[in-house]
């Protein structure tokens, strides 16, 4: 399977299953968009005859160069993955652990019901956080690094949790053989020096909430009593990235229908001075004003190659910045099990709630048809385990024949559930919204190589 597509002046050639991604000039690319197959052997003339605004050599020879990345296992490859097999026992290697179920925000799009999971408001206490952590040393079989994350709601309501639960995380693992590697997701109102402090001193990797001009942010992310939250943050999430250096950390956006332009978003945040950004479309309900619909997305994908222009602008300058749907890896990518089954929600990540509740992850919780036992009675749903880890691109009728699908590995369970009704039916809008930033993510990657970057 051979993926073509077209960025400005960049024709662009993918080779699915060995992943080879190809510049291509323009003969070559109309040669495979007519043709559409393995090519071998003499150009057809029926090629040469369809092609016929190009010379008859040249065409020729563009077969002949496709032929042999074709021999080379570079186009038209075939599928090794398939035969690998679909089924897997996995063990838990990440835990969303769901510190606080309140926040001191009022955000109009959160999946969570702004913060309570469309609960009672409560935090978690230090006893269920230290079974959590001995749930996922017992459930990570013989696996060393094990990644946790300090959620909510807003953790920093029950920092004093957190600090604690982080002290027994470094003593267990110890007496384990693990490695826990932290990170923390806040929305930055709680922010000060000595929390920033513990945070870089214990935590791998800080998430900061802010969806990029303040007009924008302000028009979803309010505070309790009504009012903007942007002037409140900024300035801590500014100091919380520079004092990380810049590294180990993402400001993290959301666009709605309401901020379309959100590359506008992207470069605001960048000329804040922040320089790793994940901007990231709305998951919401057809109810909602605030959805992303299909109508829309011609735009959005205006916008991610706006977006990856001053991408390619801005390399090198003052003014750089890493956005995270564009990275992407040519060389040694994921391994064979993340291309085919994505993030391991329900299988390899689960998220615990504040009273110990496991869900398949954190946008799941409070869904009782996904509830998958307690940490505090040692219960574990093996077999809604074993369906998730089911789940994947070859499972998922859509995803065989879909290009993009080693990139995005069947895409999010829990936006399929939302809009499919199961997981194994994925959300279309987003699934477009998906190849075209791969698109551009490729198309960087294409430039820079020409440029020798």
């Amino acid at each position: 399977m051979v993926h073509t597509f077209r960025i400005n002046d960049t024709n662009i050639a993918v080779d699915v299953n060995s992943g080879a991604v190809h510049e291509v000039g323009g003969v070559a690319f109309d040669l495979l968009c007519a043709h559409g197959e393995k090519f071998a052997g003499q150009c057809p003339q029926s090629l040469i005859n369809a092609l016929d605004k190009y010379r008859a050599e040249d065409v020729a020879e563009a077969y002949g160069e496709l032929a042999e990345l074709c021999e080379a296992g570079l186009l038209f490859s075939e599928d090794a993955y398939a035969a690998r097999g679909t089924q897997r026992n996995p063990v838990i290697k990440a835990l969303c652990l769901h510190v606080s179920h309140d926040c001191n925000l009022r955000c109009g799009y959160c999946f969570a019901g702004t913060g309570d999971f469309h609960g009672e408001r409560c935090v978690m206490t230090e006893e269920t956080g230290r079974k959590a952590i001995d749930f996922v040393i017992q459930r990570s079989g013989g696996r060393r690094n094990i990644e946790i994350d300090f959620f909510g709601g807003e953790p920093l309501m029950n920092f004093e949790v957190v600090k604690k639960l982080t002290a027994y995380a470094r003593e267990r693992e110890k007496t384990h053989g693990k490695n826990f590697r932290l990170t923390l997701t806040t929305n930055g109102v709680l922010l000060d020096a000595d929390k920033l402090a513990f945070i870089n001193e214990h935590m791998s990797n800080l998430v900061l909430s802010i969806d990029g001009r303040k007009r924008v942010n302000d028009h979803m992310r309010k505070t309790v009593n009504g009012g903007g939250s942007y002037e409140l943050i900024l300035p801590r999430l500014k100091a919380a990235a520079q004092s990380r250096k810049q590294d180990n950390y993402y400001a993290r956006g959301t666009f709605t229908r309401c901020n379309l332009d959100f590359c506008a978003d992207v470069l605001h945040l960048a000329d804040e001075g922040f320089r790793q950004i994940s901007v990231e479309p709305v998951v919401g309900g057809a109810e909602t004003d605030y959805a992303i619909r299909e109508e829309d997305l011609p735009e959005i994908f205006a916008q991610y190659e706006q977006l990856a222009e001053a991408y390619l602008e801005r390399s090198g300058t003052d003014g750089w910045f890493n956005f995270f749907h564009f990275m992407i890896d040519l060389d040694q990518g994921p391994c064979v099990i993340k291309r085919m089954s994505g993030c391991g929600a329900g299988c390899e990540y689960v998220a615990v709630t504040p009273d110990g509740e496991i869900y398949p992850c954190h946008q799941f919780v409070g869904n009782r048809e996904f509830l998958m036992g307690s940490v505090h009675d040692g219960s574990y749903h093996e077999e809604k385990a074993r369906a998730f880890a089911a789940a994947n691109v070859y499972t998922k009728r859509q995803c065989g024949d879909c290009w993009a699908k080693f990139y995005c590995s069947g895409g999010c369970h829990a936006n399929a559930y939302r809009f499919g009704g199961a997981i194994s039916e994925p959300y279309a809008v987003g699934c477009a919204m998906e190849k075209k930033r791969i698109e551009c993510a490729l198309y960087i990657k294409a430039k820079q190589l020409a440029a020798g970057v």
